[in-house]
């Protein structure tokens, strides 16, 4: 088995349950590790209409802890197939029912699937409740999955646009109120002190312990990219958002141009791939932009997120 990312848009809780129940008794018929991770009263559902052997050889994940940040994700259905190859998971991904920063980086998660798993043997259904989504949503689907599950089984979807579909480098972040002072500190040559400084600056600001661990991680990352494969130089601001922590690693060279980046495993093997794969994991939120005057990745830290991953 390789990788297989099909989706569903369902109209009633009966297509959605007929479709999942046949996608799991066919998993354990062949041998694979059947998965779930679906709001918990259709998880339940699901497993009780399974004979109790089969009930008790499903793996059900939570739904939410999964689907907590795109970053976290990608890399728990990565440990998911490793551990267990062959999957068969049937998921309910965050709907796309919004155009802000949040729905962006899940449907560019979901963009990026097909070549961040490529060479894993997971078969991954993401399920869709068409009763509360909009035709941008719907198109949203449609653009990120390359074959979808009709009356009569899976299908090639002509409307697939795969990485292409979000590819775009805006020129800035999303647009977004600033609740307080900004906190800026430069990247210089000495990746100790700065990571000293922020640290110190977190502490002060009243950051969790483990939200500034996380955070002074991602930094580290990013700014070690900004010396090594950057201009060398560059700023760090940090500020309070409406609902979060926001902090902004601006480059003055603007070599960053992938707003992807980080989202595939195997990036770990290009020179700026493994700091953004950890930093997207370390933070819950992450956006890339940038023009010829230089490149930010800013990080979002959202209030109630960041625990620990699935």
């Amino acid at each position: 088995m390789t990788f297989e990312h099909q989706g569903l848009l369902f109209e009633s809780e009966g297509r959605f349950h007929d479709t999942a129940l046949e996608r799991l008794r066919s998993a354990l018929g062949g041998g694979a590790h059947a998965a779930l991770a679906v709001s918990g009263a259709r998880a339940a559902a699901l497993v009780g209409s399974l004979s109790p052997a089969e009930g008790a050889r499903v793996h059900v994940l939570d739904r939410d802890g999964l689907y907590e940040a795109p970053g976290r994700t990608l890399a728990a259905l990565h440990r998911l197939t490793l551990t267990h190859e062959p999957v068969a998971l049937v998921a309910e991904p965050p709907p796309p029912s919004g155009s802000g920063t949040e729905t962006r980086e899940w449907l560019r998660l979901e963009s990026v699937l097909c070549t961040a798993l490529a060479p894993l043997g997971l078969r991954l259904l993401c399920a869709y409740d068409g009763r509360v989504l909009g035709p941008r949503a719907r198109a949203a689907v449609r653009a990120t999955h390359p074959a979808l599950v009709g009356p009569g089984g899976p299908g090639p979807n002509p409307g697939y646009l795969g990485t292409a579909a979000f590819g775009a480098l805006p020129a800035v972040p999303d647009p977004l109120p600033v609740g307080g002072p900004v906190h800026r500190l430069e990247i210089g040559m000495s990746l100790p002190r700065l990571r000293r400084e922020l640290t110190a600056l977190c502490e002060s600001l009243g950051l969790a312990r483990h939200r500034a661990d996380s955070l002074v991680v991602a930094v580290n990352e990013l700014a070690a990219n900004v010396l090594e494969h950057g201009a060398g130089k560059g700023s760090v601001s940090l500020w309070r958002g409406p609902d979060r922590w926001v902090c902004d690693v601006f480059d003055e060279h603007g070599g960053l141009t992938d707003p992807l980046a980080g989202y595939r495993p195997a990036d770990s093997m290009r020179p700026r791939g493994y700091g953004l794969w950890i930093t997207r994991q370390s933070c819950d939120f992450l956006e890339i932009s940038g023009d010829g005057g230089g490149s930010t990745v800013r990080l979002h830290f959202v209030d109630g997120l960041g625990g620990l991953s699935p």
